[in-house]
């Protein structure tokens, strides 16, 4: 089966939001590339050219991947449209997940034991991005 990996766009603060996401998961980039390492990119201006063409995370099984959308392009929105959902190991992961994502950011729903057994939470990150944080709590 095919995997599914997420693409973040952001409006400038790629880097800064992968960073964070780095200190919260873990691991190292796959990759960095800014604008001014790629052809074609030599008439942008001064200050886009440091920006993030394009980024990679492993998370996991998977790969979170960014991008800064830079003028002409239109700006990135954030909505309540998509959620990224991370399913913890552990409950201690999931509540180290779900208190480190949601600082700076704003709490949807608490992390707490759901009536479908689970530990379950809601939250949009400092940068604007909504997660879903859920641990499967086993059954005795």
């Amino acid at each position: 089966m095919a995997k599914i990996n997420p693409y973040l766009n952001f409006n400038g603060n790629t880097e800064a939001a992968f960073n964070f996401y780095k200190s919260v998961f873990g691991g190292e980039f796959l990759v960095v590339q800014r604008f001014k390492d790629a052809p074609g990119f030599e008439g942008m201006p001064q200050d886009h050219l440091e920006k993030i063409m394009h980024i990679a995370l492993p998370i996991g099984g998977g790969i979170i991947m960014g991008t800064d959308v830079l003028p002409p392009m239109p700006p990135a929105t954030y909505g309540s449209g998509i959620s990224i959902s991370v399913d913890a190991e552990s409950e201690a992961e999931a509540r180290r997940v779900f208190e480190s994502l949601s600082a700076g950011g704003e709490i949807t729903m608490p992390l707490e034991k759901m009536f479908w057994g689970a530990l379950f939470g809601m939250l949009t990150d400092p940068y604007g991005i909504q997660w879903m944080v859920n641990y499967d709590v086993p059954q005795k």
